[in-house]
């Protein structure tokens, strides 16, 4: 596993230059998928995901999105702020045939959340640490999602959040602005259950947690 860090998903999008994009889809095409990543698209995926829709929220080179899609997903919603990042996931879309059954967009999601409209499995791979209001974006996502939500985002302990502000206070010299947030998760868990879910697969690691709820009919 690798802990979280400033470089994992910063506010200010347009930071990532098509280098480091490059670097991250080389990765990806060479290893698949992070761990925590595979695990979550498994989840969803005996849940019985084919045909459905799907959102993929800060989707970076959508390594979710192009796995969901092998599983089957029939329509996907990549939402990155980063056109970089976009423009990387669509080569690899395209790449792997399935561009068709993808929809890219840029900009933050909660500004644009009743545009995307609602989809049946909605998933956040390593973005809930880039907003500072994580409130806004669990209830602006949660509301839209349909059947399953799934999210990996950082362990809430207390040697990772001072980890985390010492690297903000170092990170912040050469990328104002950047912030990486651990947020306290056993309220982001009660949020999502607020919301109408139910937890049907959690796991806490060292650093990332991968959680996957299912909506509990009404």
């Amino acid at each position: 596993m690798t802990p979280p860090d400033p470089g994992c998903c910063p506010p200010r999008y347009n930071v990532f230059d098509d280098r480091e994009v490059r670097g991250k889809l080389d990765a990806y095409r060479k290893n698949g998928p992070d761990a925590q990543s595979r695990e979550l698209v498994d989840v969803l995926e005996r849940q019985g995901i084919k045909g459905a829709t799907a959102v993929e929220i800060g989707a970076g080179i959508g390594a979710i999105g192009h796995a969901l899609v092998a599983a089957g997903v029939g329509h996907l919603t990549d939402i990155d702020g980063s056109p970089a990042f976009l423009a990387a996931a669509r080569e690899e879309a395209e790449r792997q045939g399935t561009a068709d059954r993808w929809q890219f967009v840029e900009g933050d999601y909660v500004a644009l959340a009743d545009e995307i409209g609602p989809a049946d499995v909605v998933a956040l791979g390593r973005v809930v640490c880039c907003y500072a209001d994580w409130r806004e974006l669990v209830a602006a996502s949660t509301a839209r999602t349909l059947r399953l939500y799934g999210l990996v985002y950082p362990v809430s302990r207390w040697w990772l959040r001072a980890g985390a502000t010492l690297a903000n206070m170092v990170v912040g010299l050469f990328r104002p602005g950047d912030r990486l947030y651990i947020h306290p998760d056993r309220q982001v868990d009660a949020a999502v259950r607020a919301a109408g879910f139910e937890p049907i697969h959690v796991r806490r690691g060292p650093f990332w947690q991968t959680a996957v709820y299912r909506r509990v009919a009404a």
